[in-house]
């Protein structure tokens, strides 16, 4: 989230609501500090699960050759993309996906123009729609 203060644009964290007064006291800063609504964008999640016969070090390779290809859509501002993280086992974890991309767009209009018609998603899905087992889909506004 932007804030603007004292005139200058700053990032702060979607529940950084408080600042310390001149007095010393914390409360929120109304008086100084506005948020503005200002489109950063949204990031788009894609959980993957290979089908069985998938899990082979061949079409691994192949996959991720087309997750890459994938990743360069002109609608695409950044991309990520990866196997789970070696990170503690916790009831709140899952590590069972194979692979997972993160994608920013610039606006919704850009995931938008993604899903529908983009032509390097659509070869994409049509590849390897056969391939996985299990997709999830999670969005950041």
């Amino acid at each position: 989230m932007l804030w603007l203060r004292d005139g200058a644009l700053a990032r702060r964290g979607s529940h950084d609501f408080t600042e310390k007064s001149t007095s010393g006291r914390l409360g929120v800063g109304l008086s100084t500090v506005l948020c503005l609504a200002i489109n950063l964008g949204m990031e788009h999640h894609v959980y993957f699960w290979l089908n069985e016969d998938r899990q082979n070090d061949n079409d691994r390779v192949f996959f991720e050759k087309g997750i890459e290809a994938l990743l360069l859509s002109p609608n695409v501002t950044s991309s990520h993309w990866g196997k789970p993280a070696a990170t503690a086992e916790r009831p709140v974890t899952d590590h069972s996906f194979d692979y997972a991309i993160s994608v920013k767009f610039d606006s919704i209009e850009g995931h938008n123009s993604y899903q529908e018609g983009d032509p390097i998603h659509d070869e994409f899905i049509s590849g390897f729609k056969e391939w996985w087992a299990k997709v999830l889909v999670m969005d950041l506004a």
